[in-house]
Order: C-alpha cells, then sequence, then structure tokens
C-alpha cells in the first residue's frame, strides 16, 4: 500500500525584504514520518514550518497540502487571548464526561500538565509562565487529532522530564507525522528518522537522525572537500561523542567505552586545550563552594533545609530539578547574592565565578561586537610567548572578522547570548556557573561551546534542560526534587526522569486516595554514606582525568616518532616512555576497576 503523501511543496521561494531564506525548495511529507529541521540561527527553519502549514504566503512555486490534511502548529511566537482558559483552548466546548473518558487526552493533560481539575482547567493562560504556557500548547495540538505536527522549539521551557515523557508519547503514535526544529539534539535523535538542513536558501536531506545526519555531513564534506579544518575537526568530535554514548549512561570509564566501540579513527583533541587553561590559570584551592547546614527561603518557602554541599575544583556539575524547584536560587546562594536562611556558605579564597544568567546583560547598542568583549580584556595571555586576543575569542563563539564590527543593538537574541559568554569568558573566571546556556544557540554554536568547555580546567556548574548537553559536559548530576534536600544522582539524567515518574505516579495515587503530595516524597539511600560515596566517585574522576592525560601523552610521542624515523637514540627514548606510560595505565586501570566495583 502506497504511503499516504500529507504536503508537497515544489519550487517555494520566500524571501524577507530582499533576504532570501528559501530558493525553490521542493520537499514533500508523508504520513508516519518524522523529520528534524536543522541549520544556523535565521537560516529559515521556522520559515519552513510556516510555509509547510501552506497557510504562509510565498514569493514563488506551489504548495499543496491534502484536502482532508489537519496541519497543526505549535509555533515560538505565543500571544494567547487574554481571556483564554486552558480548558477553552485544550478541550474547547467539549464537556469534562466526553473528554475525561478518553485515554490519549488523559495521557496528554497527565503528562504536560501533571492531571486535571478544575484550578488547572479554570486557569488564564495569560497569566501562565512561558513554561506552562508552551505545555498548554503543547497538549492542545496533541489532543486535537492532526495528520501532521510541526513543532518549532517544542522543548524550550520544558523539564527533562516532560521532554522525555514527549518523546516516548510522540513515539507511540506512529502514525502521525512531525517535522520539528529545536536545538535539543537529544529530542531529535530518539524521535526522528529524517534530517532537513537548510543552508543558504536550500534544503539538504539526509536519512536517519541527528548522529546519523552529523556522520552523513563529515562523509559530504571530506568527499567534497568543502569544510575548512575547525569546522570537520568539531563534526569528528561530536561523531565520536554519539558512538561513545553519554557516560552517565554506563559505568565503563571513556578508556574502555572507546575500546568498546571502536571509535573512528584520528579523534581530533580538544581544540582549545591551552587557551582555556589559561582562563582558569587563577588556582583553585582544596574547595570551591562549601554549605554547611545550609536552609534556603524564598518567597516564604523552604526550599532547602540544613543542606551540606561541597563542589571542588575542577567539578563539572549538571544541576536538574523542575521548574521552580530553587536551582537558579540556590546558585545565587553559591555565588553569595542571596544569603542562606540558616547555616552558612564557604567560598574557596582563590575563587573567581562568571555566572551566565537567563538575563541579557544591557549593553550599549552602539558598541560593536569587539569593542564590547575588549571593555573586559584585550587579550588573555597564555604563558610561554602566546596569547589570545579578544577577536581570536570571538571568532572561536561564531562571530566572524565582518560580524565583529556588528553593533550590539543589530544583534539577535541568540548572538547576544554567545556575546555575553564571551565578555565572561575574557574576564578569566576559574568558576563557569551557566544557566541555560543553551537557549537561543543553534547545533553549530552548541557543539563550538562544547569543544571549548572540553578543556576548562576550573569548576564548571550548568542548569539546563538540554540533555545532551549536560551529558556532553558534565562529569556529576545533583537535583532537587522539592523534598527540601539536594541529591546527588549516579545515574545521572536517566535516573532523574525515573525518580521524577516515580513520584509524580505516587504523587497521582495519593491524591486520589487524600494522601497529601508532601508525603509522597521517599529518597533511597544506597549502603554507602553520601561522603563515602563522593570520596570514591572523586577518586574515579581523578583516575579517569589521568588516564586522558596517559593517551593525550602517547599521541604526542607516537606523532614524534613519525618525524624522527631517523634519529634511531631518540626513538629509543621514546619507545622506553612508551613502555613507562603502558605500565601506568595498567595500574590506573586497576585502580579504577577497584573504585567501581566499591560502588555497585
Amino acid at each position: 500500500m502506497a504511503t499516504r503523501n500529507l504536503v508537497n511543496i515544489e519550487a517555494v521561494s520566500k524571501s524577507f525584504g530582499d533576504r532570501p531564506l528559501l530558493d525553490r525548495v521542493s520537499l514533500g511529507v508523508n504520513a508516519g514520518e518524522r523529520i528534524a529541521v536543522v541549520g544556523r540561527n535565521g537560516a529559515g527553519k521556522s520559515t519552513l514550518l510556516h510555509v509547510l502549514t501552506g497557510i504562509e504566503n510565498v514569493n514563488g512555486g506551489r504548495v499543496t497540502v491534502g484536502s482532508d490534511v489537519h496541519v497543526e502548529l505549535v509555533s515560538q511566537v505565543d500571544t494567547p487571548d487574554p481571556d483564554a482558559t486552558v480548558a477553552s483552548l485544550v478541550v474547547p466546548g467539549r464537556p469534562i464526561h466526553e473528554w475525561a473518558g478518553d485515554a490519549q487526552v488523559r495521557d496528554v493533560l497527565t503528562g504536560l500538565l501533571g492531571g486535571f481539575n478544575d484550578d488547572l482547567l479554570n486557569a488564564r493562560v495569560a497569566s501562565m509562565s512561558g513554561g506552562e504556557r508552551r505545555r498548554v500548547q503543547l497538549a492542545k495540538a496533541l489532543i486535537n487529532d492532526c495528520d501532521l505536527l510541526l513543532l518549532d522549539e517544542p522543548t524550550n521551557h520544558l523539564d527533562v522530564d516532560v521532554i522525555s515523557w514527549l518523546v516516548d508519547h510522540l513515539k507511540a503514535r506512529p502514525k502521525l507525522a512531525i517535522v520539528v526544529v529545536t536545538h535539543d539534539r537529544w529530542f531529535l535523535d530518539a524521535l526522528c528518522d529524517r534530517t532537513w538542513e537548510v543552508v543558504l536558501g536550500k534544503v539538504e536531506e539526509y536519512d536517519g537522525g541527528y548522529s546519523a545526519y552529523v556522520l552523513a555531513k563529515a562523509e559530504r564534506d571530506r568527499q567534497a572537500s568543502s569544510s575548512e579544518a575547525r569546522r570537520q575537526n568539531l563534526l569528528r568530535k561530536e561523531l565520536a561523542w554519539l558512538r561513545r554514548g553519554a557516560p552517565a549512561r554506563t559505568t565503563k570509564p571513556k578508556f574502555r567505552i572507546d575500546a568498546a566501540n571502536e571509535l573512528i579513527e584520528n579523534e581530533p583533541p580538544p581544540r582549545n586545550t591551552t587557551e582555556l587553561l589559561a582562563f582558569a590559570g587563577a588556582r583553585l584551592g582544596k574547595s570551591v563552594f562549601e554549605l554547611q547546614d545550609a536552609s534556603m527561603d524564598v518567597a516564604g518557602r523552604t526550599l532547602l533545609d540544613r543542606v551540606n554541599l561541597n563542589f571542588g575544583p575542577g567539578d563539572r556539575i549538571g544541576l536538574l530539578g523542575a521548574n521552580g524547584a530553587g536551582k537558579t536560587s540556590l546558585i545565587r546562594v553559591l555565588l553569595g547574592e542571596l544569603p542562606p536562611s540558616q547555616g552558612k556558605l564557604i567560598t574557596g579564597v582563590t575563587v573567581k565565578p562568571a555566572y551566565l544568567s537567563q538575563h541579557l546583560e544591557e549593553l550599549n547598542p552602539s558598541w560593536r561586537v569587539l569593542e564590547a568583549v575588549e571593555k573586559v580584556a584585550s587579550r588573555v595571555e597564555l604563558g610561554k610567548g602566546r596569547e589570545l586576543t579578544a577577536s581570536q575569542l570571538c571568532e572561536r563563539l561564531g562571530f566572524s572578522a565582518d560580524s565583529q564590527w556588528t553593533p550590539v543593538g543589530d544583534l539577535s537574541g541568540g548572538e547576544r547570548r554567545r556575546l555575553q559568554l564571551t565578555r565572561l569568558l575574557m574576564g578569566g573566571p576559574n568558576v563557569l556557573v551557566l544557566d541555560e546556556p543553551t537557549n537561543d544557540f543553534d547545533v553549530e554554536t552548541l557543539t563550538a561551546l562544547e569543544d571549548l568547555l572540553d578543556s576548562f580546567a576550573g569548576t564548571l556548574i550548568v542548569i539546563s534542560h538540554d540533555r545532551y548537553f549536560l551529558e556532553r559536559v558534565c562529569d556529576d548530576t545533583y537535583a532537587l526534587f522539592g523534598d527540601q534536600a539536594i541529591t546527588h544522582l549516579t545515574g545521572g539524567v536517566d535516573e532523574f526522569i525515573s525518580r521524577r515518574r516515580s513520584m509524580r505516579g505516587h504523587t497521582v495515587m495519593s491524591s486520589r486516595s487524600g494522601v497529601s503530595n508532601e508525603s509522597a516524597v521517599v529518597v533511597e539511600t544506597s549502603g554507602l554514606s553520601a561522603a563515602e560515596r563522593r570520596i570514591i566517585e572523586k577518586d574515579i574522576s581523578r583516575i579517569e582525568r589521568t588516564l586522558r592525560k596517559v593517551d593525550e601523552e602517547e599521541a604526542t610521542i607516537h606523532g614524534k616518532m613519525a618525524e624522527s624515523a631517523n634519529d634511531h637514540a631518540f626513538l629509543a627514548e621514546l619507545t622506553a616512555r612508551l613502555k613507562e606510560l603502558a605500565m601506568k595505565r595498567d595500574e590506573l586501570e586497576s585502580a579504577w576497576m577497584v573504585s567501581a566495583e566499591s560502588l555497585n
């Protein structure tokens, strides 16, 4: 039986002013297809979604939507009727006895809105937060049976566990066609089986989700010899990561994952090792941030009660929690902006933090990009006579030589976010605190940022709903579950999602039987104390860092051996050093196995 065609666009062109976004593009969407749309900010991804609705006017070509095809669009622009309620948008005109018996409606309301009651259904959407409105938008689209669902950044403002639920729900509806624009690479890889890349007015098609797209694109670029070395290195590093799998999902260390998965040959080292080591040049002591019996009250609510926490030098922490759980407030306490209501905060003497908040800093709109960065510093000394200029760092984060002369007032939200991060890095911090750093970034900028953070030698603390980013740059995960504690999750994001789902299910059961939601939270404990577990995990992290250094030294030696094939005395020295490193590797691997076993 032939696959049902839903939408076709033929030789479509679309411009805004004199700027072409789509140039004679021809595409089609069939029933059941799951298509990822990727490309740089401003490339025309959202425009393509609007064209697929059949409503958007185009400058040329033809858009054909089947006569019986129902299309739903969840856009980034959200302007609800001031008088609209959740019920009037999600189940308009339907009596409760009708939709409450529909399993799909109940699943959507429970998964996205946490259930349904009179207070929720009668709530005015205009008074809700951005995250709450996004959930209502999604619920409306999912409850209205459609043939084609167009999603523009659907994961913005959503918690990690809700994103996971959304993927599972969409997978359970195989007849529904989906075209999605998002910077959330985990979402794309988990859901999509085709990828469209919007680039220079054209749309290039790839089979598979995000990881398959990265592989195919790297191969296309290699064959065409059209990619510059820096961009190719980013793609190869990204592919290497995808093949390894996230460290948070395995008990194996990186060197065993690499061996097991036969990582692609010649994976490049982190590009900016020297540069970012210089940014963390101010040495950190034994402790960076320490909370002792600390409590945190915000707006009359106790979010943390007598918590003990210690983040040390080199820690790479991902911080998870539901919206409103207190993640940003915790960051403000650690940075000294908000005093704990009880207990105390101890900050390391040499700590020099930089905080990327969710709010864009106000800058003089007439400043040029480069000028704004040079207001912080014009260059960073790297040692041995080397330095990194403000212009070079701008280029690392996607500001070309020409765009560095753009006035700040002309920058988009994503560009201003990049500028804010560039200014922070130029200040030479040894502690980076990033609150939702992936907001407004396209995939290419995210891979560049991850590559940059790979070699940051200081302490990194990240709040993000972007699961891929968290697993890519963080070694440890902590969570706020609303139980007035901070929980260390050895199982990473997967454990967070599992616990949240368990709590949600328990909460639903409790509410039905009249039990308070507060009493439904149960925190499991392991045989090891938190302090003992932390010591062992720190030891494992230290061993893995040492193993990475062994890997790097071995690679350097092999390079020197290739360059000095005729210098037999030097070759003998290098060979002896390789043997020493091999013995050291064996010792480290044995130590790692002992430590890992003690955690199980």
